[in-house]
Formats: C-alpha cells, sequence, structure tokens
C-alpha cells in the first residue's frame, strides 16, 4: 500500500512547510502494524502536503476541503447513497429473471433444466470477470469515470436481453450484463476507504452493502409478479428503465473521489501553470517516472497478487465464497418448492424470499450499529492502538447462527409444513451471512484502504464465481438426497466451517504481518 495512505489518530504531528513527505511518512507496508497512540480519540488520515520545494504537490494542509476525507458528512453520505441506489438495481438484475424463467422455457422450447439455471446464473459470472477488470482501471484513472462507463454498460446489455430470440443469446447479454454491473459492487468499497475513516467504515459498509443482499431477495418478488402479469421481456425493459435513470443521477451528480487521481490532477494543473516540469505528485513514491502501460500493467495484477500472495486475503475468499455458494443453493430450492408443494403461483413463489431479507435486514442493522462501536472500544482497549482484526470477533456469533436454516427449513419443508414455517426457518441464515459477509468486507478495506478496490475485487470475483456455478448441481443434488437431507448436508458443512472464524480472529494478524503484499510494484 501506498505510503503517503498511513491511518494515524488526530494527534499525529502534521506535515510542515519545507519538511519531505517521503522522510515524514514511513512505508505503509512496513509500519501497517506498528501504529502507536496515547489516545482513543476517532483517526484521521495523514495527508501528504505540498511542497513545491521538493517538487512534490499533496494537500494544502491537512483540513483542506478538497480532500475527500474532509468532505462535510452530507456529503459524503450523500455520494455513497448514489453508489448505494445502483448497488441495489446491479445485484436486483441477478435474480429478478429467475421466476419468469418457465415462461423462458415455453417460447424457446428449451427443456434442459441446466441450461435454464445457466441463463440466470450466468449474470454472477459476469460478477467474477468485471471486478478484475474495473478496480484497476479505477485506481489509475479514477472512481468516477470507471464507475460510469460500467453503470451505462450495464444498461445498455438489458436491450440485448429483452430482444433476444433465442436463450443462447439471452445467456451473453446476461454475461455482458453482469461483467458492467459488478462495477458498483467493485468501485464501492474503494469510495468508502476514500472518504470515510476507519471509525465510520462499518456503517458506510452496511449502507453500501444494502444492496447486494436485498437486491436478490426483493428481485425475485417482484420479477414473479412481473414476468406472470406482463411477460419475462419486461423484465428487463423494467431494468432498462430504472438502470437508465439511476445510471443519468450517477453520472450528474458524483463526484471523483480517488486521492491519487485527484492530486494528479492538481498536479498537471500546476506544472501548467508555472511551466515547471519537476513537479510530481506526492502520492507517487517511484522515484523514476513510471509509464502508463507499466502503471496498468501492475494495477491488473493486484487483484491476483492478494490472492495468491495473501493467505489471510485467500483464506478469506475461501470462506466468503462458501458462503455465497450456500444462499445460491438455497435460492435454487425455493420457487420450485413453494409452486409445487405449496401451490403458490409464480407471483406469489417470489414472496417466500422475504424469510430471507428480513434476515439480511436483522443483521445489516445489528452489524451497522455495533460493529464500530465494538472497533472503537477495542482500540481504546488495545492502549488507542488498531488493528484490522478488531471488526472479526462477532462473525463467531453469526458464524454459529447460519447453519440453524438449512435443518428447519428443509425438513419443515420436505414435511410438507405450513408453508410459513419454511418462511421463517430462512431468517436465521440471513442474520448469519450478514454477520459473516459484513466484518470480512470491512476488514479488508481496513488492510488495504488505498487499493480497497482491488482487494473488494479479489473477494467479488472469487464469490461470484462459485455462486455462479456451484448452483448448478443443486437441482442433480436435492433430486438425489431430497429436500431434508440435501439441506441438511450444506447446515453439516456450515457447521464445519464455524471454526474458520476463530482461525481468523486468533491468527489473522500474524498471517497478515507474516506475508505482507507489494501492491506498488516496489520491493520493500
Amino acid at each position: 500500500m501506498d505510503a503517503l495512505q498511513k491511518e494515524s489518530i488526530s494527534t499525529q504531528p502534521t506535515l510542515n512547510e519545507g519538511d519531505s513527505v517521503r522522510n515524514q511518512t514511513p512505508d505503509l507496508e512496513k509500519q501497517s502494524t506498528k501504529q502507536t497512540a496515547e489516545t482513543s480519540e476517532p483517526t484521521k488520515e495523514l495527508f501528504p502536503e505540498t511542497d513545491l520545494s521538493l517538487g512534490l504537490v499533496g494537500w494544502d494542509g491537512q483540513d483542506d476541503p478538497n480532500n475527500p476525507q474532509n468532505f462535510p458528512a452530507n456529503k459524503k453520505w450523500s455520494l455513497l447513497a448514489l453508489i448505494s441506489v445502483m448497488t441495489l438495481i446491479s445485484p436486483l438484475a441477478s435474480s429478478m429473471f429467475s421466476p419468469a424463467i418457465s415462461y423462458v422455457a415455453m417460447e424457446f422450447g428449451v427443456m434442459d433444466q441446466t441450461i435454464l439455471s445457466f441463463s440466470v446464473s450466468i449474470y454472477i459470472l459476469g460478477y467474477a470477470f468485471g471486478p478484475l477488470l474495473l478496480a484497476p482501471l479505477s485506481e489509475v484513472y479514477g472512481r468516477r469515470v470507471v464507475l460510469s462507463g460500467a453503470n451505462w454498460f450495464f444498461v445498455v446489455w438489458q436491450i440485448g436481453c429483452a430482444l433476444a430470440n433465442s436463450i443462447e443469446t439471452l445467456i451473453i447479454c446476461r454475461l455482458f450484463a453482469g461483467i458492467g454491473g459488478s462495477g458498483c459492487l467493485t468501485l464501492g468499497a474503494g469510495v468508502i476507504a476514500d472518504l470515510f475513516p476507519r471509525e465510520q467504515r462499518g456503517m458506510a459498509t452496511s449502507v453500501w452493502a444494502m444492496g447486494p443482499l436485498i437486491g436478490p431477495v426483493i428481485g425475485p418478488i417482484a420479477g414473479g409478479f412481473l414476468g406472470q402479469e406482463a411477460g419475462w421481456r419486461w423484465v428487463f425493459w423494467l431494468l432498462l428503465i430504472v438502470g437508465g435513470v439511476v445510471s443519468f443521477g450517477v453520472e450528474v451528480l458524483n463526484k471523483e473521489t480517488y486521492a491519487d487521481v485527484l492530486i494528479r490532477w492538481k498536479t498537471e494543473k500546476l506544472a501548467k501553470e508555472t511551466g515547471r516540469t519537476d513537479l510530481r505528485s506526492a502520492y507517487d513514491t517511484n522515484k523514476e517516472s513510471v509509464g502508463l502501460t507499466q502503471t496498468l500493467v501492475q494495477s491488473f495484477k493486484r487483484p491476483l497478487l492478494l490472492f495468491v500472495k495473501s493467505p489471510i486475503v485467500f483464506l478469506l475468499c475461501v470462506y466468503m465464497s462458501f458462503i455465497y455458494g450456500l444462499l445460491y443453493l438455497f435460492f435454487t430450492t425455493i420457487p420450485s418448492v413453494f409452486t409445487q408443494k405449496y401451490g403458490f403461483s409464480v407471483g406469489l413463489s417470489g414472496l417466500a424470499y422475504l424469510g430471507i431479507g428480513f434476515g439480511f435486514i436483522g443483521g445489516l442493522a445489528m452489524i451497522a450499529f455495533t460493529n464500530d462501536r465494538l472497533v472503537m472500544a477495542a482500540t481504546a482497549k488495545n492502549g488507542g492502538k488498531f488493528e484490522p482484526e478488531m471488526r472479526l470477533p462477532t462473525m463467531i456469533i453469526f458464524a454459529c447462527i447460519l447453519p440453524i436454516s438449512f435443518f428447519w427449513y428443509g425438513w419443515s419443508a420436505d414435511k410438507h409444513v405450513f408453508w410459513i414455517v419454511p418462511i421463517i426457518g430462512m431468517f436465521p441464515f440471513g442474520v448469519g451471512m450478514m454477520g459473516v459477509y459484513m466484518p470480512i468486507q470491512t476488514y479488508i478495506i481496513d488492510c488495504y484502504p488505498k487499493y480497497a478496490a482491488s482487494a473488494n475485487a479479489t473477494l467479488t470475483a472469487t464469490r461470484s464465481l462459485v455462486g455462479a456455478l456451484l448452483p448448478l448441481a443443486g437441482p442433480k443434488m436435492f433430486d438425489t438426497l431430497g429436500l431434508g437431507w440435501g439441506n441438511s448436508l450444506l447446515g453439516f458443512l456450515a457447521l464445519a466451517f464455524i471454526p474458520i472464524p476463530i482461525l481468523f480472529i486468533k491468527y489473522g494478524k500474524v498471517i497478515r504481518e507474516k506475508w505482507p503484499v507489494d501492491l506498488d510494484g516496489k520491493k520493500a
């Protein structure tokens, strides 16, 4: 991580005019775990200041109003809300189509259930590829332009989906729509790191994460009724309209928040005004000028480097992918269970997702209002020294809650218990998944604030790959084992994974410190 992104407490001395930024700020990769403090007051980023005598261009003081972390609170939350709205619409598209798949099967004459399931899950496969491209680009060209491009790419491909005349065309169009739709999911983590100090990131991440978890629940409800009354093509026309309106709003109201890009623009402007050719951004820690091609190559390598060279990121990716796979295996059974076993219409079957949806909301509220407070209390108890692993202890509780749903829902549906019972049985999984998902997401942002987009891309790509492919095995598994034992198998797997959060909490810091990753392309 960049040497100039070090997080420090508010009592940290600022850089005086004429002082060298390089001398004042040690490399974060070496010092991320050596921050000391004499107070537990909220943190403040240490920002590099302009020092023209050394040819360095930074912020105009620690309170520079152009610095995104110094934006007024209402502006910060408004920018986050803008991105969060699109973050709701994109995941909505992932599942909104699923209840209407039977109408597609009839129109195109497709009887293969694996192909039909793939036409739904292929959208999530787009989430696996998109972040690996968009996150690095945002760390070179900035968040705003990359997010806008991704949003419009998502919108345009809805037209292809709506006009598709074969299942093959529909699958291809949904893949590209998923790639565009991954923009808001990928860059939101970066925007949070850009705007918020760490004591506010838990709440900010909770707001932003509502979309990826609630969208797939709302989608089947809306898609079921819309597909039944207006036809499956209107699912995509509606996504086109809503997505277009929100994308236009993002285009007009969104602001650039990435500090590296903002200071680069400032450097270019000052160089033009003063005629000096020796000026460089204080965020550029490379002494030698690096070309655009080399910068892009290094940016594209970051998500892969994190996955391969950081054991803690790799393990978190595996754990989150497992939980995400369970979610989508859960989703594969809901439409058939409530239409075939309980006689629901296609539209009404979507309402069954409310059980897991209310669980998401409950878990989200718990994390939003406790995570930051617990972290601040742990920091104070630790002598004012913050460690990212302080985000993780609550995961143990939620990991224990999560498996309950598989036994409750699976056996109540298998024995045809009154329909409200299996719906209520989904609630614990929603609570548990949110309680696991949110701390991991915020932990990654805290560990890699400058490259939060790339770090989040690693998480998003791996979990989306599993979420897209694993459900394809769902129908055969449940046909073989039945609802009771099929869900029980998932429940036993979830129980087996309960010790994983304990290992993260106990050994996470040791692993993170022992295997640091050079994300700037420099030798430590």
